[in-house]
């Protein structure tokens, strides 16, 4: 019955949604299975540097040899995996504190408000770069810097969402029978409060997306040889003045998968609001 009723969902999504779907599987396909469908190695030199496409490259080599295709499909797993965990941890702080806030009020809600203005307040890529150049340009680095900066975006829309929930008769009816904190947060709050929760990770995810790739354009996001889309722009970036559209690749696969997970999200949100399609 379950799989009749997502078979059915499916089906009455618009063709926007249905093409977002169908991008964000092949890009899931091609991180799954990169060692498969490569025909080097992700950080291994096989040619000379700048070698235009052909048989034996089909997309050609980069800067130092290594050949393109492989190096792209390899970001994807990179650069989609690492978005993907840091976009997690961010709706994991933002969430319980989110939530934590609403429901106990107070001085608890206060503090953890004015900290969250303050980091708010201050430009989201400058200060990344001045926590990565001061404690390194690691993975787990990247993936906490960037976490906690964006889970004071999740941390505004839970509390805002979890607000209108703990005034509700039902959470009341669970506090009068001493049911916990955490017991109410995640019985009573989380299951009303996902809906918007959900389409904002699909936003949150591109914007993660699109930040580690301009973080690691700049040289402070994920290092090499790990292949990633950002850097990857930046090491053949030259090849634009000879009218090579290599250095587009990348960058063609970061604004496709940005759309695709928009055409998902905002089918998401039309469907949970209960407006009606116009015939």
């Amino acid at each position: 019955m379950q799989a009749q009723a997502t078979i059915k969902l499916l089906k009455s999504a618009p063709w926007t949604a249905r093409c977002g779907m169908l991008v964000i599987a092949f890009y899931v396909l091609i991180a799954v299975f990169a060692p498969v469908l490569t025909p080097y190695g992700e950080s291994q030199v096989v040619g000379f540097e700048f070698e235009p496409w052909g048989e034996q490259f089909l997309l050609g080599t980069d800067n130092l040899g290594r050949d393109m295709l492989t190096r792209l499909v390899y970001g994807a797993r990179n650069t989609i995996g690492i978005a993907f965990v840091t976009t997690c941890l961010a709706f994991f702080i933002g969430i319980v504190t989110g939530f934590m806030a609403a429901t106990l009020g107070g001085w608890m809600d206060q503090i953890l408000a004015r900290v969250v203005d303050v980091l708010m307040a201050i430009p989201q890529l400058i200060f990344a770069l001045l926590i990565l150049t001061i404690i390194g340009t690691s993975v787990p680095a990247l993936v906490m810097v960037i976490a906690v900066l964006d889970s004071t975006r999740v941390f505004r829309l839970s509390r805002a969402v979890a607000m209108n929930i703990v005034v509700m008769d039902f959470v009341e009816v669970a506090k009068l029978r001493g049911e916990g904190l955490w017991w109410v947060m995640r019985h009573e709050v989380l299951p009303n409060a996902l809906p918007p929760l959900v389409a904002e990770f699909g936003l949150r995810f591109c914007f993660v997306f699109l930040f580690i790739s301009a973080l690691s354009f700049l040289g402070l996001g994920i290092q090499p040889p790990t292949a990633d889309w950002g850097s990857m722009v930046k090491d053949n970036a030259t090849l634009i003045a000879y009218g090579d559209i290599t250095p587009l690749l990348p960058a063609g696969s970061i604004a496709l998968l940005t759309v695709g997970v928009n055409f998902v999200v905002d089918w998401f949100l039309h469907k949970t609001s209960g407006l009606r399609d116009e015939h």
